[in-house]
């Protein structure tokens, strides 16, 4: 699914291409393959909007899709709750203040030579993450509900924040909500962008997938997990760390991209069922798959007469909602049966 996602999402755009020419031009670019490719089957001005304009968005959305299905399956299996997301713990908040500051006071600069902005959001999703946890801590423990809470909280505090700096942002105020929604527009989804997240996305993702077994001893309640030996507080902040590096990665050049850490983990769990060994590395596929879709939809709504982009934010969030109308109504059948 996700390969043929990737192939009909390169078909998609202002310039249409074919089919034909595009394997041409990927095929082109591969050492083993590139000297039986004839260089008068694709024009150069196609191989550039391929390689250098949609090929690296529809990596990002790849690379965004899969970090938040696997952070939204990390944060479900810690809380219990197929509710939890991505942004419970204010981690998507955090990520906004650090963007808002940055777009405001400090647009144009660079952190270690990365640009500011990503740089700034994933470093304050981080930090939100290690004061929601220290709030909440209670001598040597950690308990789920007042980590949930924290986290309500101390996200609230930093979105009144992020909105007193839209009321005072003037000429700004664009960039600063365009980034709030959501979006992989070619501006952000560059190869330098792609490349500077995905070695937190793909070691994050790597990393979860060896703790699937204490998830699932998780589902089973902290006294059960105690008595197999889990240290219960360690792994719970060794995946709320993750699940941080892993958000915090995607919404630094993407924005706030919602309902996908609430939708795939949720769909993935009715397809092939809770077990977390099976659970992450398909929520990974269907999380990537599901983005690059919903890309493709942005752009096709795309018009040379309107040319402004429907943000990617907006249609995860219209699919999200109505998803999670449907998890809330499933769940009133379950409990009523």
């Amino acid at each position: 699914m996700l390969v043929v996602a990737i192939i009909v999402s390169l078909e998609i755009g202002f310039a249409p291409i074919p089919f034909q020419e595009i394997i041409s031009v990927l095929g082109n670019q591969i050492p083993v393959l590139n000297s039986q490719i004839n260089p008068n089957s694709f024009s150069l001005v196609n191989q550039a909007i391929i390689i250098d304009i949609r090929l690296p968005r529809i990596l990002s959305a790849v690379i965004i899709g899969a970090g938040l299905a696997t952070s939204g399956a990390i944060f479900q299996g810690v809380f219990k709750n197929p509710m939890a997301d991505p942004y419970v713990l204010g981690v998507s908040a955090g990520a906004s203040l650090g963007a808002g500051v940055a777009i405001l006071y400090g647009a144009g600069l660079s952190f270690l030579g990365f640009p500011i902005v990503p740089t700034t959001a994933f470093i304050c999703a981080l930090i939100t993450v290690f004061a929601v946890y220290n709030v909440s801590r209670m001598g040597s423990r950690v308990p789920e509900m007042t980590l949930l809470l924290s986290g309500i909280a101390v996200g609230i505090f930093e979105l009144a924040i992020v909105t007193y700096l839209q009321t005072i942002a003037g000429d700004k105020l664009g960039p600063l909500t365009f980034w709030l929604i959501g979006s992989l527009s070619s501006t952000r989804t560059t190869w330098t962008g792609l490349l500077s997240i995905a070695p937190f996305i793909l070691v994050g993702i790597f990393v979860t997938y060896f703790y699937s077994r204490d998830l699932n001893i998780l589902t089973l309640g902290e006294d059960q997990a105690q008595h197999l030996g889990i240290n219960l507080e360690r792994l719970k902040l060794i995946l709320l760390l993750l699940g941080a590096v892993l958000t915090g990665a995607a919404v630094a050049i993407s924005g706030l991209i919602g309902f996908i850490g609430l939708m795939i983990p949720n769909l993935t769990r009715l397809i092939v069922g809770p077990d977390h060994r099976i659970l992450i590395p398909a929520s990974v596929f269907l999380g990537a798959t599901f983005l690059v879709l919903c890309d493709g939809v942005t752009r096709f709504l795309t018009s040379p007469s309107s040319p402004q982009e429907v943000p990617v934010g907006v249609i995860t969030a219209v699919i999200g909602v109505v998803f999670f109308l449907f998890l809330l109504r499933r769940k009133k059948r379950i409990d009523a049966f």
